[in-house]
């Protein structure tokens, strides 16, 4: 059937079959605080898929994302703490400021050098967190010295539930941020010329060239906007958790790229919808967070995770080998 064709609907009958399955196991995971928790883990995870999506739509791949995201807000409170500064807004633009700035060092290297973007952005990543750990410092800012703005805005709820106990649990309000960006970038992708440039350029660059897209202009475009999206969620993430650490996100570009990718994105270039990549990142979450219930040890999660890739990788792989047929 044609629905099957499309990615969103099997990752979206993936998700809701595993829910099931989960919540027979465990009858805990539909428990409201779960279902909160599980949506708060998505937004700062959901706001990075998003810049991979457009990398991976147009050809590429980027592993630097995390280390964009650590020196954005790293280097932002830092600053902050430096000159006592306790607004929010200013402090995320400069966070998001800097990773677009670290995004277009990666576009430069990739267009002007025609270099891999792998290696490009493994190189990127490496020089930026030696940097910030060899330069700015290794120190944790811990809940004591962070800005209490930063803090006070991250902890607003959309809706609360208070225990008899007195303790309380509630839907984050950060989670109308992510929605606010994930419905901005369907638009752009889906509207307008520059992502559509985008796709051309990932589904055949030389093509694409050929019928006028500005190749320079979409690879600066969808690296920036990468690495901007990287630094806005690091600065969210800092204020969600209430600390600062110069060591964070380690490890994490595998588990976007692998939400991506589940959600039907190919590394190929060419393919990919925000409505998939948020199915698969809520799917990704909600599978580390069923085996953290089930007491699973962090190694074999990696394996969980490489597993989903490879599979994932497979069957868009197979998917796109059946339609060129």
């Amino acid at each position: 059937m044609a629905f099957l064709q499309r990615a969103e609907y099997i990752v979206g009958a993936v998700l809701v079959l595993a829910m099931v399955t989960i919540g027979i196991i465990n009858p805990a995971f539909w428990q409201l605080d779960n279902i909160f928790s599980l949506l708060r883990s998505n937004v700062v995870m959901g706001i990075m898929a998003l810049g991979v999506l457009l990398v991976l739509v147009s050809g590429g791949i980027d592993v630097s994302f995390p280390a964009f995201a650590v020196a954005g807000m790293y280097l932002t409170i830092k600053l902050m703490l430096l000159v006592g500064y306790q607004g929010v807004f200013w402090p995320f633009v400069l966070a998001t400021g800097i990773g677009m700035v670290l995004g277009f060092v990666n576009a430069f290297f990739v267009h002007r050098f025609s270099l891999i973007p792998l290696i490009v952005t493994l190189g990127t990543a490496s020089m930026v967190r030696g940097f910030l750990l060899g330069v700015v410092g290794t120190s944790m800012i811990n809940i004591n010295i962070m800005p209490k703005q930063l803090i006070n805005f991250a902890t607003a709820e959309l809706w609360s539930v208070v225990n008899p106990d007195g303790t309380h649990y509630g839907l984050t309000a950060m989670i109308l941020i992510y929605a606010g960006l994930a419905v901005a970038m369907h638009l752009v992708l889906t509207y307008t010329m520059i992502g559509r440039s985008v796709y051309a350029m990932g589904g055949d660059a030389v093509s694409a060239r050929r019928v006028g897209f500005n190749l320079r202009r979409t690879t600066f475009f969808v690296y920036g906007l990468a690495g901007a999206l990287a630094g806005f969620a690091g600065m969210l993430h800092s204020s969600m958790i209430w600390l600062a650490n110069p060591r964070d996100f380690g490890g994490l570009d595998l588990d976007v790229i692998a939400a991506v990718v589940l959600g039907g994105a190919s590394i190929y270039g060419g393919k990919g919808s925000v409505v998939g990549t948020m199915l698969g990142v809520f799917t990704l979450v909600m599978v580390k967070n069923s085996l953290i219930i089930m007491k699973v040890e962090t190694t074999w999660q990696r394996v969980v995770v490489g597993l989903i890739i490879i599979l994932a990788t497979a069957i868009t792989a197979y998917r796109d080998r059946k339609k060129s047929v």
